[in-house]
């Protein structure tokens, strides 16, 4: 299949199915409650960091935490000590994640706002012109959200260890796109250094459609697809992500729709 058949297929599948009613059941929906940048940005680092194992679980760990932060996210965590946050979530557990890990990385959020204003201010600080992709951001980004007392364990991936940093990825095509699906946000960080946020259903799909012939899901592989992709929206190589993670997912949709 050629670029041009390629982009016109999904072209015709993101005009069809970005749109929010195909969105559930997905912790993204959790962003579109929260008007507030500064609790969104919140609320999205904390889905993302959660968006692991079965959907059914991950939306009921994430409204839990949410509902102990209601109304406002930001002003939570503001105004708790580390003491009354460990003690807030004492005994949640979402797969390998404790209330410890939670408070690590609630902590983590408190301890960056306090020094950088919000945590879009701590992503561009760690930005350069010269960048390529928001890799060596997410590096420094993920350095402040670890740098403190506390630890989130596997909550905040480390880019330098070579994983895909899916969720990482996932939280910022979040907030920095914005359309019909992604709520967006974010300001001074480039759509075009956005990388594909690669799990094994993503990685699955890129295979099939020659994006990548690459057997393992890391880091590597997924720069590699991100290539593909802005050959297709040079602007905006996440562009298509959402639909693309569709398939298979929703029963209504299905790889055929662009590769019988």
């Amino acid at each position: 299949m050629t670029p041009e058949i390629l982009k016109k297929k999904i072209d015709n599948l993101y005009n069809q199915y970005n749109r929010r009613g195909y969105v559930h059941p997905d912790p993204l929906e959790f962003l579109y409650l929260y008007k507030e940048i500064r609790d969104r940005e919140i609320v999205g680092l904390i889905a993302s960091s959660l968006a692991y194992g079965r959907v059914k679980q991950i939306l009921k760990s994430v409204s839990f935490v949410l509902d102990m932060m209601n109304p406002s996210p930001y002003l939570f965590i503001k105004k708790l000590s580390y003491r009354s946050i460990c003690k807030a979530f004492e005994g949640f557990t979402h797969r390998f994640a404790t209330g410890d890990h939670l408070a690590g990385l609630l902590w983590g959020i408190k301890s960056v706002i306090a020094q950088f204003g919000s945590l879009n201010k701590c992503f561009s600080h760690g930005m350069s012109p010269d960048d390529d992709t928001v890799i060596p951001a997410m590096i420094f980004f993920t350095g402040q959200l670890t740098a403190g007392k506390s630890k989130p364990g596997h909550l905040v991936p480390l880019p330098q260890k070579g994983s895909a940093c899916k969720r990482m990825n996932l939280f910022l095509r979040w907030m920095v796109r914005k359309d019909r699906v992604d709520p967006g946000g974010w300001k001074n960080v480039p759509l075009s250094k956005l990388v594909i946020p690669l799990d094994t259903h993503m990685h699955k799909i890129s295979l099939k459609l020659g994006l990548t012939a690459k057997k393992q899901a890391n880091m590597n592989t997924a720069l590699e697809i991100t290539s593909c992709f802005k050959q297709l929206v040079p602007d905006d190589p996440v562009k298509y992500d959402f639909v693309l993670t569709r398939l298979g997912i929703r029963e209504d949709m299905d790889i055929k729709l662009i590769c019988p």
